[in-house]
């Protein structure tokens, strides 16, 4: 088990890996992820929200053994950020005065394709784009904008499945009745992405939030889903950072049309919570991995030989973290059988929060 830095700067603040993406090709491999710049009394994220976050790239052509980092070379609907906005104050927060690309038709089985989804914010009034590659993440077209579903604000991370060349499941996060963060749901292309359509609802509206799914196929028809999960406040009124979070699992056997609960393959993810990676290994165990926000801060991950009815125990990727800032992976499995976990992290509180890869076999 080794780690290697992708990106680290002093004084800069690199995160979330979750919420953009991760691509792969053999042993090429393209993450991305945001960099602003650290403050010290900033609260929960130790980020300057006076500053700009800036939407950034890393590519790996060795299977993840030395990376090349860059801006993220895509257009933005608006000024503001990629994704980022909840992090910084109004002036760097995206404009009202979005345009937006008509999306043509394009073929998901492009050997060098990609997709990444983006978003405005979290909540009511939140909305959605993403953008189409087909050399491997060196450009990126779009933004193309992302319908409403009928649901009053859309939060993309990107996680899809491609079903055939004009097939596609996207699986995004959209808000609650009330407006806030969020309940999960499943749409669908069948025309190349030109159009996206609402396919399913994933579980019922929680109480706190359900979030970042992160989907993988098993089969034609069978396909799960692991959710970030926090409770709600009950009559407490609980700080968030206070309530209980975990990780769930959906399964659908009918191709995303219906869903049903399957487990708690994570009981508790810390305070403020953490979203899973899930992965469909080569030898066809199942691999979840998440970040740990409670003492002692660490990088985790648990495997399931039975298709996700029952799950190991914790397998600690990453420890010594300096406090809760750390996690939001994303997972590939390289030909060789070697995964690399891709997540930001830090190693003293007030230190900078950089990105950083755990490569091992499991």
């Amino acid at each position: 088990m080794r780690q290697i830095t992708i990106y680290r700067e002093p004084g800069r603040y690199a995160g979330w890996p979750a919420n953009y993406g991760i691509w792969a090709w053999d042993n090429e491999i393209v993450v991305g992820f945001t960099v602003g710049y650290h403050k010290s009394d900033a609260g929960f994220h130790r980020r300057d929200r006076d500053k700009p976050f800036v939407g950034m790239q890393a590519r790996s052509v060795d299977g993840g053994e030395t990376w090349n980092v860059s801006e993220t070379p895509c257009r933005l609907p608006a000024r503001g950020t990629l994704s980022a906005d909840e992090h910084v104050e109004e002036q760097h927060r995206l404009t009202a005065e979005a345009s937006f690309e008509t999306p043509s038709r394009v073929d998901f089985t492009h050997p060098d394709f990609a997709m990444m989804c983006s978003r405005s914010g979290l909540r009511a009034g939140a909305y959605s784009w993403f953008y189409t590659s087909f050399d491997r993440c060196q450009s990126w077209k779009g933004p193309f904008r992302l319908p409403m579903f009928d649901y009053t604000g859309i939060a993309a991370r990107t996680d899809y499945l491609i079903s055939g060349p004009d097939e596609c499941l996207l699986f995004l996060t959209a808000s609650k009745a009330d407006g806030e963060e969020g309940l999960i749901f499943c749409a669908q292309t069948t025309d190349g992405g030109e159009s996206f359509s609402l396919l399913s609802q994933i579980g019922p509206e929680p109480e706190g939030f359900a979030i970042m799914p992160a989907s993988v196929r098993l089969s034609d028809s069978k396909i799960l889903v692991a959710v970030r999960c926090r409770g709600g406040s009950g009559n407490t009124n609980a700080d968030w950072e206070e309530r209980q979070n975990w990780i769930d699992l959906y399964a659908s056997d009918d191709n995303g049309q219906t869903w049903n609960y399957m487990n708690r393959p994570v009981e508790n993810t810390g305070s403020g919570g953490n979203p899973p990676t899930l992965t469909h290994l080569h030898d066809g165990r199942l691999c979840l991995i998440y970040g740990y926000r409670d003492a002692p801060h660490r990088i985790c991950a648990k495997l399931s030989s039975d298709a996700g009815e029952t799950w190991g125990e914790e397998i600690v990727l990453r420890d010594k973290g300096g406090d809760h800032d750390i996690g939001y992976p994303r997972t590939i499995q390289r030909p060789d059988g070697t995964i690399v976990t891709a997540y930001y992290f830090d190693e003293e509180p007030d230190g900078e929060r950089f990105i950083e890869a755990t490569l091992w076999k499991p």
